[in-house]
């Protein structure tokens, strides 16, 4: 885990919280300021430092929780401060500065299991393919595809409804849009491009519904197929 510590100690993350320091955790030190919510996009879980100004440690939590790129917030204060602590700051969980180097990693441990467990999910997986939104990443096997902006968005549309058929014209709308003036012919050329990258092995994955348009359909899935559906050929 990635740790962003956000506190305005000299000595940084160790100074704050010694037994961070026999963790097999990466860490990166910053100081409480708004400056420091770019740097979200890097860590795992933000730790903020409330051992001193608690409304200044307070805006941090809060700020960092709901950020865009919000993350799990553990806050670090002494037991006298305890009293004024407020769900309102965002925070997930809390521990002493003297917390042991097993507390300290269990409460980071759920930390990171509470985050992911309320995260939405938002990578689709159809057998041995993985289209990952957050990532903008397609792996097929573990390996990573490259793919156009628009391939990437064609193969995401059919894999997140497993079986579907789209209809080229609907495909269009999802893909390009509204206001796009090309011709149907568009998406065939992309299944092909698509098909062509999937490789030899998993290119029958999207299927032609002639007349209509594509579906994808999960490997090994379907043991025979009917006279309208055409794995190899994209002519309506």
């Amino acid at each position: 885990m990635h740790l962003l510590v956000l506190t305005q100690r000299s000595g940084g993350a160790t100074a704050l919280v010694p037994s961070i320091e026999y963790l097999d955790h990466s860490l990166q030190t910053a100081p409480i300021d708004p400056a420091s919510m770019r740097r979200l996009t890097d860590c795992d879980a933000v730790v903020v430092d409330a051992t001193e100004d608690l409304r200044q440690a307070a805006g941090a939590a809060r700020a960092a929780s709901v950020h865009e790129l919000a993350r799990p917030v553990l806050l670090v204060i002494n037991e006298g401060g305890l009293a004024a602590l407020k769900a309102s700051w965002g925070f997930d969980d809390w521990v002493t500065p003297q917390a042991s180097p097993a507390e300290l990693e269990t409460r980071l441990r759920l930390l990171g299991e509470r985050s992911q467990a309320s995260s939405p999910q938002r990578a689709s997986s159809v057998g041995d393919l993985v289209v990952d939104e957050d990532s903008y990443q397609v792996r097929l096997r573990g390996k990573p595809l490259d793919l156009t902006f628009k391939e990437f968005e064609l193969l995401k549309a059919l894999a997140n409804a497993p079986n579907r058929v789209f209809t080229r014209d609907l495909l269009l709308q999802d893909v390009w849009g509204y206001d796009y003036f090309g011709g149907s012919r568009t998406v065939d050329v992309h299944v092909r491009r698509l098909r062509a990258k999937l490789g030899p092995e998993h290119e029958q994955m999207i299927v032609t519904v002639r007349g209509v348009g594509y579906k994808l359909v999960p490997p090994g899935q379907r043991t025979s197929r009917g006279p309208e559906e055409a794995p190899g050929q994209d002519n309506a």
